[in-house]
């Protein structure tokens, strides 16, 4: 696999005009204001391994809900929502399990998208 930046993708997909429309609400800034960043990291780690890490996920391309947790927004946000976003957006092909290494850069990827959210409390 090849060295993937996570401020470099979060940079090309904010001159995406979709991508951008995903804000976090009030609850869930809320949310993570409560909980340490390492939860957050492990919640992420858990969704993406369960959802996305699959070489055929469940329900894919709707297996990301649109609200309930932050990190299914940041999901969308950073186009590693489903397998098809994840192979377009960045360059892992579906079709295959996501390697520990891929699963790690996607969580990185996500966290990276909330410690960048404005007005978030940082750990």
């Amino acid at each position: 696999m090849m060295a993937r930046d996570p401020g470099l993708v979060l940079d090309r997909l904010s001159r995406s005009a979709f991508r951008t429309r995903f804000r976090l609400g009030e609850k869930e800034k809320t949310y993570l204001d409560a909980k340490a960043t390492d939860v957050i990291r492990s919640h992420a780690t858990d969704f993406v391994a369960q959802r996305l890490a699959p070489a055929q996920p469940r329900n894919e391309g709707r297996q990301t809900p649109m609200r309930g947790h932050p990190v299914f927004i940041a999901q969308h946000a950073t186009a590693t929502c489903c397998r098809s976003c994840l192979a377009k957006w960045h360059g892992i092909p579906a079709g295959r399990a996501l390697s520990e290494q891929e699963q790690v850069y996607v969580v990185d990827v996500l966290m990276e998208w909330v410690r960048r959210r404005p007005g978030q409390v940082q750990r």
